[in-house]
């Protein structure tokens, strides 16, 4: 009897799909919280343990520590960098071997404002293009090859930002705009706004007060825009001077508001963490309490209609991550709260991870959450509805910046050095 040629047909094609299935899994990292903008990967077989010595493909020496994440596409990783007490660059870096291909210089008049330095927001990039924001309010266009494209002096152009503590929001990268919020209050009389600009020229496509009825540091706002895609409209979610607001991305016209992010009116109620869109809701983070849950769409004054759940156990620094089941806070001092995400419903916590400060944000993948303390500890939780400390690892060495994940490699920024932790996996096809 003859042998069919169909299944080793049949084989090669199971071959090709499992290679296009790991070539979808793996990602790039092109924002500060992810792919998704939540702080989520869907990147699998991820290292759990190491150390400053163990499991390391590289690491780079820093010049100094800061709260920007580092973003990855392909084989390129852009840092926002503090160069010294004045000057501030842009890097691009081989993310084979750790050595810088170009640098490129953003703005001067770096200065260090408590923990934070003029480096704090992220880049942003499509693959092609890279923006970067400085603290100074230098907003500055690049190409992969380093070729500047335009840039901005947004302070020069509205006026001298007035946070307590140094500007720190990311750009907002939506389709063919960047989302630009400036929040202040504490140093400046000059209200709040909201841009957006248009990133092939860097032109303003419209700007937009934002009021508020916070006072003294309460409308100052460290946090970075989010958006939410519905049938009829694309929404721009904004955090902060004790509100959360939803913008239409074409006009900037405010759709709704709940102002319920400082119920008492406290003068010190200035946010750091940032909205998370997940799963059709949003999740705002103010200064600890209360959280609040809110489905986007709403016109007009919406805290008594649209706000699904909320918690008294928020964080302060880092933004939380949700797996669309279950709803993840970490807060300053290490205490983890984990509820149901659609309802609230507590699910476990008070636990307790590594004591220490927290000020980078927890990333979810392969069923853990990663969170890394200003020490340098990164605990390994196992994700789901049962605490479970999985590892902990030192760097040994202060740190501020979010992790970044990308085709099964960790990358971690500390004081003294950036960290890529496992070995790349680079996909099949892409």
């Amino acid at each position: 009897m003859s042998t069919s040629p169909i299944p080793r047909a049949v084989n090669a094609l199971l071959v090709l799909v499992l290679m296009n299935v790991e070539s979808v899994a793996a990602e790039n990292w092109p924002n500060w919280r992810g792919p998704s903008r939540d702080g989520v990967s869907t990147e699998r077989n991820l290292p759990v343990e190491w150390d400053t010595s163990t499991n390391i493909a590289w690491k780079l020496k820093m010049p100094a520590w800061s709260g920007s994440t580092p973003i990855i596409w392909e084989d390129r990783i852009y840092l926002n960098v503090a160069i010294d007490d004045d000057n501030i660059e842009l890097w691009s870096i081989d993310r084979d071997t750790g050595q810088a291909i170009w640098k490129r210089h953003l703005s001067s008049g770096n200065r260090r404002l408590r923990k934070q330095n003029m480096s704090s927001p992220s880049p942003v990039t499509d693959g092609q293009r890279i923006w970067v924001m400085t603290g100074t309010g230098i907003l500055k266009s690049f190409g992969r090859d380093g070729h500047e494209h335009w840039a901005r002096n947004l302070p020069e152009d509205y006026g001298a930002f007035g946070l307590n503590w140094g500007y720190a929001s990311s750009p907002l990268l939506y389709e063919n705009a960047l989302y630009v919020q400036v929040l202040h209050g504490m140093r400046t009389d000059e209200p709040s706004y909201l841009l957006r600009i248009d990133s092939d020229s860097g032109k303003t496509v419209w700007k937009v007060e934002r009021p508020t009825k916070a006072v003294r540091e309460s409308p100052d706002s460290y946090s970075t825009p989010n958006v939410v895609a519905l049938d009829d409209v694309t929404e721009i979610i904004v955090t902060g001077g004790d509100a959360v607001t939803g913008h239409d991305s074409e006009t900037g016209r405010e759709r709704w508001r709940v102002d319920g992010l400082n119920p008492t009116r406290q003068r010190d109620y200035r946010i750091v963490a940032s909205p998370i869109v997940h799963d059709g809701l949003i999740y705002a983070p103010t200064r600890v309490r209360p959280l609040l849950v809110i489905e986007p769409g709403g016109q007009g004054d919406v805290l008594n209609t649209h706000v699904v759940w909320e918690t008294e156990n928020g964080p302060d620094v880092p933004t939380p991550v949700t797996d669309g089941d279950y709803f993840y806070v970490i807060n300053d001092r290490g205490i983890v709260f984990v509820t149901d995400a659609k309802t609230g419903r507590e699910v476990y916590g008070p636990e307790r991870i590594r004591q220490g400060t927290y000020s980078a944000s927890p990333v979810l993948a392969d069923g853990k959450i990663y969170v890394t303390n200003e020490d340098g500890i990164t605990t390994v939780l196992r994700a789901g509805p049962a605490f479970e400390v999985l590892s902990e690892n030192d760097f040994s060495d202060y740190c501020l910046s979010s992790p970044a994940i990308s085709e099964g490699q960790l990358f971690f920024r500390t004081t003294k050095n950036l960290y890529a932790v496992g070995q790349r996996r680079v996909a099949a096809q892409r």
